[in-house]
């Protein structure tokens, strides 16, 4: 919501959007960034890696960051490794490193560098267990190449953004010898009814992200044939993935297990519109608002202690909230007075700004700052509420914390909304759902 004029000029607008995303891991295109694809194999050796090094090389050159690929494990000393902000692991096999390498790649790790790792990168260093963990699982086996449907779990992170909710495509399936669920975020999944061979007993992650001491990693499953590289779908993929580790987006990558779906992109079941305006629904599951100012919300239940998740977007200088907390009713202003509003507008003063508390408290600053990526780019609100605190995590960084003191209002039971704040407002949300918390002592 906001109370005051809009900017007069889109001149000041777009310098105030640029100024709310200004930070060292803010979403900016990737100038000056470095990337090198490592290939070496001492087992499998797969004949996509020529193609899967000219793709990445092809990305770097759009999306603005310089590539460098070798095959020598020499590279591997700390002072090169410095001059690059992700290793990208392309279908590496065995054992291709030494204990040197691998002491001076585990310490660029925890001084902040990625890891992006493609296919058989899975099938590498068996032995090493810092490299098991920041791979996230290793291979066991493989049916086939054969068409599968992909399940897209995660649409919020750069990797997946641009996918439908389920992404039909041939590759080679590995099956792993362990679940990453429980320790890494999974952005995608096999349907392994949809092919033959799977062995993860229905639950088989085949993409994910993680924030590994100190850094960040990315693997995706993808990746065997040499068709892979010339998709464009899965070079979106892979450059989703690289653009997150790099810094170049920012993304929730924390666990993510237990949660149901409030909005799962197709029915609209439980909510009710209150007041003017309204929601269009596209075809790729997504909600954007239109007129206003009016408020959609989930009116089959209230809730007390909860983790609620979505993702969100802004087509420019838009304004919308996510509201929390309000009792039932119809008309839209009875949230405003009796809930609280998490706001998304980049351009009005803190405390009425992107991961604010409506005119209660603003965010870090810095911190939403550096989380935040721009208007045009998807970002993911965690927003959970025990008893009467508020906290808010944008894009896994926690921005606020905030205790409700007002005795005319109340968190510990309420319902939970979105806005459609005016004609000129095009804000878009997706993926809304919700995971009950145990209720603590009042």
């Amino acid at each position: 919501m906001r109370s005051t004029g809009r900017l007069t000029t889109a001149v000041v607008g777009a310098a105030l959007l640029l100024g709310c995303v200004a930070g060292p891991a803010s979403s900016h295109p990737a100038e000056g960034k470095r990337v090198l694809v490592f290939s070496k194999t001492a087992g499998f050796r797969h004949d996509s890696i020529p193609e899967g090094i000219t793709a990445v090389r092809e990305l770097g050159t759009d999306g603005g960051f310089a590539v460098d690929a070798t095959e020598d494990a020499g590279a591997f000393t700390a002072k090169n490794l410095r001059r690059y902000d992700a290793v990208v692991f392309l279908s590496t096999t065995g054992d291709v490193l030494d204990a040197a390498q691998q002491r001076a790649f585990e310490g660029y790790i925890r001084q902040g560098g990625g890891y992006v790792g493609v296919h058989a990168a899975a099938d590498t260093e068996y032995d090493w267990a810092f490299y098991g963990g920041l791979a996230g699982a290793y291979f066991q086996s493989h049916p086939a190449i054969q068409p599968a449907t992909v399940d897209v779990e995660d649409r919020g992170h750069p990797a997946t953004s641009d996918l439908a909710q389920t992404w039909d495509r041939t590759d080679e399936w590995y099956n792993y010898r362990s679940n990453p669920r429980e320790r890494a975020h999974v952005l995608a999944s096999l349907d392994e009814s949809s092919y033959t061979g799977g062995t993860m007993n229905g639950d088989h992650p085949i993409a994910w992200c993680q924030d590994y001491q100190g850094g960040r990693a990315f693997y995706t499953g993808a990746g065997h044939t040499k068709e892979s590289y010339a998709e464009p779908a899965f070079r979106q993929h892979l450059l989703g993935g690289i653009r997150w580790v790099i810094g170049d987006a920012q993304a929730d990558c924390r666990p993510e297990n237990g949660y149901r779906p409030l909005f799962d992109g197709t029915s609209l079941d439980g909510w009710r519109q209150a007041g003017p305006g309204s929601f269009t629904l596209s075809e790729d599951g997504t909600l954007t608002s239109t007129g206003g100012m009016g408020m959609l919300w989930y009116a089959d239940q209230s809730f007390g202690a909860y983790s609620l998740k979505l993702d969100w977007k802004m087509a420019g200088d838009d304004n919308s909230g996510v509201f929390v907390g309000f009792p039932p009713s119809d008309d839209p202003w009875s949230a405003v007075n009796n809930g609280y509003e998490i706001q998304i507008d980049a351009t009005d003063v803190p405390e009425k700004t992107t991961g604010s508390v409506y005119g209660f408290r603003s965010a870090d600053l810095k911190k939403r700052d550096r989380a935040l990526n721009p208007p045009g780019e998807w970002n993911t609100y965690e927003i959970r509420v025990e008893g009467e605190r508020l906290r808010i995590w944008l894009n896994g960084v926690k921005i606020n914390d905030f205790t409700n003191t007002d005795p005319a209002r109340s968190l510990r039971d309420g319902h939970v909304g979105i806005q459609n704040h005016g004609a000129d407002d095009q804000v878009s949300f997706r993926d809304i759902r919700i995971k009950e918390l145990p209720v603590k002592g009042r």
